[in-house]
């Protein structure tokens, strides 16, 4: 089997030590992986502000693929990385082989990531950013991520920081459908199923150009099922 190129960005909270546990053993498969961490976030906390966005984080990891001369890309997205993945695939689609929606939120042309949530969610969300002077969102715990091993949850807990609140209500223009034409994995992660997502797996789930599966974990796969995430991206991509 041909090395491949995988490149695994993570959701909001998290940064690209969430896919440690995957993305070890998919070097040891023998393929290349690349964990961006997405700017404001993780060990490039210290560049949050204002000005950050969705555009920043297309751009963080089209500039991975850039500048490590990439091609045929397995991209995959979790959660927030989902939007994430969808702009970098309306950019960079060249580069591209597959796009692997990880439990992810989807937004369409012309649509936000406050669209992709429970209105509930999203009038909680703009009143923590407001309270933040527009910079980011509280924290959650672990626990909200369907995160059950008291082990786990202490080290997502330990290592996660403040989303940047830019990219909340951006209207994102791909100037095309989703994926751009890149074929579509959505991995549903149903053991329990995160509550927020529910909206865009109704919407989404037997819809023509999408290919749909399911893993028995919560959101956090690449934490609390690594083996089964790993061996899913090995088999399908």
């Amino acid at each position: 089997m041909n090395p491949r190129n995988y490149v695994l960005v993570h959701g909001a909270w998290h940064g690209g030590w969430c896919w440690r546990r995957v993305s070890d053993r998919l070097a040891a498969a023998g393929h290349r992986v690349f964990c961006p961490t997405l700017t404001g976030l993780g060990e490039r906390a210290h560049l949050l502000s204002r000005e950050v966005n969705l555009t920043t984080h297309i751009q963080d990891v089209v500039a991975v693929l850039e500048s490590e001369e990439l091609n045929e890309v397995v991209l995959v997205g979790h959660s927030y990385g989902g939007i994430v993945i969808t702009g970098v695939a309306a950019r960079a689609k060249a580069r591209l082989k597959q796009l692997v929606y990880l439990d992810s939120a989807i937004v369409a042309d012309g649509e936000s990531w406050s669209d992709a949530l429970p209105p509930e969610a999203v009038v909680a969300r703009r009143k923590a950013g407001a309270e933040s002077g527009g910079v980011s969102l509280p924290l959650p715990k672990a626990e909200f991520f369907g995160v059950e091993d008291p082990a786990d949850r202490a080290w997502v807990d330990r290592r996660m920081t403040p989303q940047p609140f830019g990219p909340f209500d951006q209207k994102m223009r791909w100037g095309g459908p989703i994926g751009n034409g890149v074929p579509k994995l959505y991995v549903d992660c149903v053991d329990p199923a995160f509550p927020g997502l529910a909206g865009v797996k109704n919407r989404y789930r037997g819809t023509p150009g999408w290919t749909w599966t399911e893993i028995r974990t919560g959101h956090d796969a690449m934490v609390s099922a690594p083996e089964e995430t790993a061996k899913l991206l090995l088999e399908f991509a």
